[in-house]
């Protein structure tokens, strides 16, 4: 098929931007998909600054890489999250730590300008975050009213729609990464987000497979079901090996530990199903990059980059321009 392939920046902000970009010629890639903070893309200064953008641009033409997405997981995250512990703090300026709704604010503002800033770069998708203001409530016990469920869902709406406002006056489309503590991780809450913005089509999905084999969910089903909102995709492994010991939420286990019954993996190194979910996504008419997001606590980062270039563009295949067997209908 010949989709660009991509990185994701956001697991490599140790690097600076101009040093990934050499790394990621090296290894084959045709883009970055580029993360908003740690001195990648400023997207307040992005926002209203066309020099700005243009010298990002020109430093990646410079490795003959293109910018396909923006990514700005850690402020789409703070907007629905409850924001209310110092994990959060993180994520946002050291001047809102503490402050749930300093975040929250700081976090709105932010999304919008990512949207101004994607449409003064000429990226037409963003993927990220949405936080969730009913995660915690996920395993229902205390008893949680269903009401309880649908406020959060109103919630999601009230805080995302005048962010996608912008969105649509930017003509971009955000992309959410389905995913835990998100409003949306499976393909059942997948909907019902959907359905909470009222299906409109500035929102969609960041398709990341790795995220939904481990809880037991078809990546393929979700691939046909969402077909028109697959407005990205990551392509990351995990490989699921039960021990009779740990469950899937992750026993308190760090990334990386033997004990975890599952865990992130270098792409062809795990169970995710890549050639039908390629083959897919050529069913569905994806035409979008394919984006690595390497995330392996047991390999090399360098060798993992290089070799999951390779591997999804020797899986990246077009579909056949006729059937095997039209031969037999020509006389």
């Amino acid at each position: 098929m010949n989709r660009p392939v991509t990185l994701v920046t956001g697991q490599w902000t140790d690097l600076p931007p101009e040093e990934l970009a050499r790394r990621a010629e090296i290894w084959g890639y045709d883009g970055l998909e580029m993360v908003c903070r740690s001195g990648y893309i400023d997207v307040d200064r992005a926002a209203v600054d066309l020099e700005y953008c243009r010298q990002q641009f020109d430093l990646l033409a410079r490795y003959g890489l293109k910018c396909f997405a923006l990514s700005n997981h850690a402020a789409g995250h703070l907007v629905c999250d409850p924001n209310e512990d110092s994990r959060t703090d993180v994520l946002a300026p050291a001047a809102c730590a503490g402050d749930a709704e300093g975040k929250r604010s700081w976090a709105v503002a932010a999304m919008k300008n990512t949207a101004r800033a994607a449409r003064n770069l000429g990226i037409d998708v963003v993927t990220g975050f949405t936080g969730s203001p009913i995660w915690h409530m996920l395993y229902r016990f205390p008893p949680v009213p269903e009401e309880w469920i649908e406020e959060g869902f109103a919630r999601f709406a009230s805080l995302w729609n005048p962010i996608l406002d912008v969105f649509d006056e930017c003509g971009v489309r955000f992309a959410l990464e389905v995913h835990p503590a998100q409003i949306a991780f499976d393909g059942v809450t997948a909907q019902r987000a959907l359905e909470a913005v009222g299906g409109r089509a500035v929102f969609g999905f960041n398709f990341d497979p790795s995220h939904l084999v481990w809880q037991g969910v078809d990546p393929v089903r979700f691939l046909r079901d969402f077909a028109d909102r697959i407005y990205h995709v990551h392509v990351k492994d995990v490989a699921v090996r039960p021990n009779g010991t740990s469950g899937v939420l992750g026993s308190h286990l760090r990334f990386g530990d033997s004990r975890r019954s599952w865990d992130f993996r270098s792409p062809g190194h795990g169970d995710v199903p890549f050639e039908t979910i390629f083959r897919t996504l050529n069913e569905i008419g994806y035409r979008g990059p394919l984006s690595v997001e390497w995330e392996d606590s047991g390999m090399n980062r360098e060798h993992g980059a290089r070799e999951a270039c390779e591997f999804v563009k020797r899986l990246d295949l077009s579909p056949s321009a006729g059937m095997f067997d039209a031969a037999f209908e020509r006389h």
